[in-house]
């Protein structure tokens, strides 16, 4: 991804606490909700005109990036525990146009209040939403006396209720719910649930409103046309729904809702962390490059090998590879992902999906990073290698690699040492790369 972040303390303002915001507010590109222009507005803002000097003009920025695409913007600690700082945004860039600031405070990210947690872990969270992050925001200066005020601004978006993302599976009898819609009106669903039959068992909340059918708006949907497309649905069903007074709060503050905003302790799919340390006969599994259920190729751990560490780690066949050493390898090659398995020669630590979970994730348009949460991340996979200042946390930059079909040789390196001659070369298979670790 392509978020360069600089890991830097920024000490607390230490000037007089009396909010001086005109001067500011003169510089500062506003944006004031337009409903005809809904989300596409660059940024949309809440503001209470009996707060002092704009105090709670909390911005609500939507990123969403395109292939080769940078976010544009820089990310600095905050001092003790305080929210994380905008630096460096790319003027034209991407967090530009859609009005991050220079100084602007991160509250939220996908909804989730970030304030007083680790660094690498709001790193980890704008890194892991891939292609689209919603990003809570407020001005440097309206931050600090807000603070200064001791306003409490912990509860933003996360004081609403989260969209509710389900797994449901069809039964005998369907998908247990029926679906009722203002006459004439599209868009507007809400779900009659029926007591202990699929849908309520997977979570769906009698008296929900629908949000999205398997990852697709249902927005401009008539009630026949999402009829039709519930018939035509794949076992399991994935959707999103959220109560009408969180729909209308979400609404109002202009934010669009998705799947990366969701709850998603209903779904029965959960990243899983694999920490290995190498044996002598490998770890025992094979990494095979295939076409997913998305239609892009992603990198499937196969023939896991009893009595081996992937095996007692607890590797299932088929598990999906999303991350290795905390970095996320979802859109790299597999000769790419090899090389970051490899980087250390006696362990490793690996986060996985089942297939199930695999699919779908895909289907629901949503990478499962995004609900992973791990207080351990480490600090390597955002540390350029070969950085001489451990302060500089950015892109790893890595050699550029040709795919091959690859054998683990039986050379074996010193402890902690690389192997001088790793591979064996042969042909590419009928179903891609693959790769014996």
């Amino acid at each position: 991804m392509s978020l360069s972040s600089e890991l830097c303390t920024e000490p607390a303002s230490r000037g007089a606490l009396f909010l001086e915001m005109p001067a500011t507010r003169d510089k500062q590109r506003k944006f004031e909700f337009n409903p005809k222009e809904g989300i596409d507005n660059p940024a949309l803002s809440l503001a209470e005109d009996s707060e002092p000097g704009g105090a709670s003009q909390i911005r609500f920025c939507s990123l969403k990036k395109g292939a080769g695409d940078n976010l544009g913007f820089s990310l600095c600690q905050g001092a003790g525990g305080m929210c994380p700082i905008v630096r460096k945004v790319t003027p034209g860039g991407l967090a530009y146009r859609r009005g991050l600031q220079d100084g602007d405070r991160i509250l939220e990210v996908n909804g989730v209040n970030v304030e007083g947690m680790g660094y690498l872990q709001v790193v980890w969270k704008i890194k892991s939403s891939s292609k689209e992050v919603l990003l809570t925001v407020l001005e440097g200066n309206a931050y600090e006396v807000a603070k200064a005020l001791n306003r409490d601004l912990n509860q933003l978006l996360s004081r609403y209720g989260k969209p509710r993302l389900c797994c449901v599976p069809r039964g005998s009898s369907g998908l247990g719910f029926s679906v009722s819609a203002p006459e004439g009106v599209t868009g507007v669903f809400q779900l009659s649930v029926l007591q202990n039959g699929p849908a309520h068992k997977a979570g769906v909340p009698h008296g929900s409103w629908l949000v999205e059918l398997n990852g697709v708006s249902v927005k401009n949907w008539t009630i026949a046309q999402l009829n039709q497309k519930l018939k035509q649905s794949s076992s399991p069903t994935g959707l999103l729904v959220m109560g009408s007074q969180s729909e209308e709060a979400y609404r109002q503050c202009g934010v669009k809702v998705t799947a990366a905003l969701a709850d998603t302790s209903w779904v029965p799919f959960q990243v899983t962390k694999l920490q290995m340390m190498r044996g002598e006969d490998g770890y025992g599994f094979l990494m095979k490059e295939e076409i997913s259920s998305s239609g892009k190729r992603a990198q499937f751990l196969r023939d896991v090998e009893a009595g081996l560490p992937a095996e007692k780690a607890g590797m299932r066949e088929g598990d999906c590879l999303l991350a290795v050493n905390g970095e996320i390898v979802e859109d790299l090659d597999h000769q790419e992902v090899v090389s970051r398995i490899r980087s250390d020669n006696q362990r490793v630590t690996l986060l996985v999906i089942d297939s199930e979970g695999s699919k779908f994730y895909n289907m629901v348009g949503v990478s499962p990073l995004v609900f992973y949460d791990d207080e351990d991340i480490p600090s390597s996979f955002l540390i350029t290698r070969g950085s001489s200042s451990p302060g500089i946390v950015q892109e790893q930059s890595w050699p550029t690699l040709i795919p091959c079909h690859c054998q683990l040789s039986s050379n074996t390196a010193p402890p902690g040492q690389p192997d001088p001659n790793p591979w064996t070369f042969t042909g590419e298979g009928r179903d891609g790369f693959s790769q014996a670790f």
